[in-house]
Formats: C-alpha cells, sequence, structure tokens
C-alpha cells in the first residue's frame, strides 16, 4: 500500500475520506507529509476522518514519525503519520 501524500493544497474533507476508506480496506493508512503546512492539511484531514468512522464504533489514533524521502533529486525530511483504528 502506497502512502498517502498532503500537500498544503489538500482538500482535507477528500483526504479524510481516503483515510477513511484505506483504514476500513486495510485495517491501517500511511500518510506523508513535507513541510508546515502539508503537516496542518493532515491533521485536520485524520481529524475528519475520526469524525466519519466515529459512527461505525470506530476509533482512530495516529503515530507520528520522521522519513526521508527524494524530492527533486534532494533527500528531504518528512513526517509520516500511521492511522489506525484504537485497540482495546
Amino acid at each position: 500500500m502506497n502512502p498517502l501524500k498532503v500537500s498544503s493544497k489538500s482538500n482535507c474533507n477528500s483526504v479524510a475520506g481516503a483515510i477513511a476508506g484505506v483504514v476500513k480496506e486495510h485495517g491501517h493508512a500511511e500518510i506523508q507529509v513535507v513541510g508546515a503546512a502539508s503537516i496542518n492539511q493532515a491533521i485536520k484531514s485524520i481529524a475528519i476522518a475520526r469524525g466519519f468512522v466515529a459512527a461505525s464504533g470506530v476509533d482512530l489514533i495516529f503515530i507520528p514519525a520522521f522519513s526521508e524521502v527524494m524530492i527533486d533529486g534532494e533527500t528531504r525530511t518528512a513526517m509520516k503519520f500511521i492511522v489506525e483504528p484504537r485497540r482495546r
């Protein structure tokens, strides 16, 4: 499964729908972002996705981590968020 890539211009509702769909299908989703504005959009999207799946009794959590990505031949530090249902 490829990570969902979120940019500063990403539509939060669209990303939230994608997160909810991927979590439902695969059990978890991975989001990749580079830059503060992209992190903002990703966090808002995760919050919206929590609302989408809450009606079915699912409580989403996310785990942040650093990763490195190649952009235009340069290695950049990125954030990745693993989104998954809370285990009780």
